[in-house]
């Protein structure tokens, strides 16, 4: 009887194999020994679909980008506005699935397919709505900032589940602050939204202040 065959090594192979490995234990795990055996091949195998490690993790950090909903800047009914905001909360979501790759990503798009199609569909969206370019490139890069800081880490997850680590006598404003771990999501998902519409109500004064201007 033949041996079951091996599933053939591919790109989508590694990149989900690293992905996985990110997730669980962050960027340090990711190493060709670790992949290879995880993958059950031999180490220089990988070198035949990626030269670097570095290029694996480019590629993870590609696949996270590709998740992203650009459709929202092509949807009809949606203005510059609305389809910041979707497209805010659908690149939050997708990194808040895989928030240890957000330092690959914050490094920029470089030459990852999906994440100049994330840069060009904002740069262009706002073109399309008036926006000037020098405009439309700051909008682009404050909106990445935002959404790629919220992705980071946890605010409320960053104090402790012991009121007695807050003494009234050397916090005296932080006498709730045991209790923001176990209200991790509605804390933090309502920071992201009350600084997104900070945000976007303080452009939307800029681009009635351009409007008025060119007229």
């Amino acid at each position: 009887m033949a041996r079951p065959r091996k599933p053939l090594l591919s790109r989508t192979r590694i990149v989900e194999a690293a992905a996985a490995l990110v997730d669980a234990e962050g960027l340090e795990a990711v190493s060709t020994r670790r992949l290879a055996a995880a993958l059950g091949v031999s180490g220089p195998s990988l070198y035949n679909h990626f030269r670097t490690k570095d290029e694996i993790l480019e590629a993870v950090a590609d696949a996270v980008s590709a998740r992203v909903d650009l459709s929202v800047f092509e949807t009809c009914g949606l203005d510059w506005r609305g389809a910041l905001h979707a497209w805010a909360h659908s690149y939050r979501d997708a990194l808040s699935d895989h928030p240890n790759i957000v330092p690959v990503l914050a490094r920029g798009p470089g030459r990852r397919p999906a994440g100049l199609r994330l840069a060009d569909a904002v740069f262009g969206a706002m073109t399309a709505a008036g926006w000037p370019a020098a405009h439309a490139t700051r909008i682009g890069a404050l909106m990445r900032y935002f959404i790629l800081g919220s992705a980071v880490a946890s605010f409320a997850r960053g104090f402790v589940d012991d009121e007695a680590a807050y003494d009234p006598a050397d916090y005296p404003h932080l006498g709730q602050a045991h209790l923001l771990a176990e209200r991790q999501r509605e804390v933090d998902e309502g920071a992201f939204e009350t600084g997104l519409a900070a945000l976007l109500d303080g452009l939307s004064l800029q681009y009635e202040a351009l409007a008025r201007d060119a007229s």
